[in-house]
């Protein structure tokens, strides 16, 4: 019947209360009693081939995730409305204290890919798509007047814009401009390749993507 519980979760379920949560418990009862305090919020795209916990191979507690479409962060509205993404990093910041934000975009991204695509057309269709992606505009903007890379790609020049924007409307948050210039809390840029697995990191003071490997990051060509 349609209406009942999808399956594959509920077989899923079951082998993780085998394996992870056993491998975990001891984890989960402490987590459960004496809260979460991870130190890294993690900012990353919804796509669903894109998991930040499998990523970096972290546990229960150790990552505070926020996900959304093509991993944006949208700068301060002090309004009426509704932010849930702004709510979340509030959260990380003042309650969570924690000490690092990654924004990680990641290879074909497709929120990427449809504002490339539509970059003209004022709304695409549905009620929120459209005005959520048109985000990327200043990056774009950014991008085409000073460009950071060299890049033949312009979808991998466009995740990578966009990753640097959502960096730095993180910075119109007081909550988060205020402790980053304390040295409190660092900003992050990261990058994720689905198909290879290969992870860059974004140098903070050129904005170029390096990879990362064996726990190291070294220089990676913009060329590519």
């Amino acid at each position: 019947m349609s209406d009942l519980f999808p399956s594959n979760l509920i077989a899923g379920y079951g082998r993780y209360l085998q394996k992870g949560f056993v491998r975990f418990k001891e984890t989960h009862e402490r987590l459960a009693i004496y809260g979460q305090k991870p130190e890294v919020m993690v900012i990353s795209c919804c796509d669903s081939r894109v998991t930040p916990e499998g990523i970096f191979h972290a546990g229960p507690g150790e990552l505070f995730v926020l996900r959304n479409v093509a991993n944006l962060v949208p700068p301060c509205e002090d309004d009426a409305s509704l932010h849930g993404t702004s709510a979340a990093i509030e959260y990380a910041v003042r309650a969570l204290q924690v000490k690092h934000i990654v924004v990680m975009g990641h290879a074909k991204c497709g929120g990427v890919q449809a504002f490339r695509e539509n970059a003209n057309v004022p709304t695409l269709k549905g009620d929120f798509i459209g005005r959520w992606i048109k985000l990327l505009e200043p990056a774009a903007i950014s991008m085409a007047c000073m460009p950071v890379d060299k890049l033949d790609d312009p979808q991998l020049a466009m995740e990578y814009a966009g990753v640097r924007q959502s960096l730095k409307n993180l910075m119109t948050f007081s909550f988060v401009r205020e402790p980053v210039e304390k040295g409190g809390v660092t900003l992050h840029g990261a990058w994720f390749d689905i198909g290879s697995g290969e992870l860059r990191v974004m140098d903070p003071h050129t904005e170029q993507f390096k990879t990362a490997a064996d726990g190291k990051v070294a220089a990676v060509s913009t060329a590519d």
